[in-house]
Parts: C-alpha cells; sequence; structure tokens
C-alpha cells in the first residue's frame, strides 16, 4: 500500500480547504495569484512556488480520491 493511501479522505479534504482559502483576510491566496495570472503578473518564483504550496493539499485530495475510485473499481471487476 502507497503511502497517499494511507492519508485519511476527511482529514485531507479539511486540510485542502483550509490551504485553498488561507489567508482569511484580506483575500485568499490562490485568489490573489488567480488575478495576477489573468493579468500576466504571476512571473516570480515565489508566487508560483505559493500557488503550488497552497494549491498541494487538493493535489493529493484529487489523487487520493482517483486511487480509491480505481481501487473499488478492480476490486467489483474481479
Amino acid at each position: 500500500m502507497n503511502l497517499i493511501d494511507r492519508i485519511p479522505i476527511v482529514g485531507l479534504a479539511a486540510l485542502a480547504v483550509m490551504m485553498g482559502l488561507a489567508p482569511f483576510s484580506p483575500q485568499p491566496h490562490l485568489v490573489e495569484k488567480f488575478y495576477m495570472l489573468r493579468a500576466g503578473t504571476l512571473t516570480r518564483p515565489v508566487d508560483i512556488f505559493d500557488v503550488l504550496w497552497h494549491l498541494l493539499p487538493t493535489i493529493l485530495l484529487v489523487t487520493r480520491l482517483y486511487r480509491a475510485r480505481k481501487a473499488d473499481l478492480n476490486k467489483t471487476s474481479q
């Protein structure tokens, strides 16, 4: 069993929401970075790293859900 398969989905979902909305005030980083991307000003490496850092839990959650779904489909087909 892979390490990602041992992460609880609920905990990962909570972390994804928290990191996606952090900081809560004045506006979340992902919203700010989206506006920067739209304006063409998302060019500094620190800003790109910040986007990846805040999206990492979401990427892990999507991967975890995909792997769980794939495992369920394999069990039912056998």
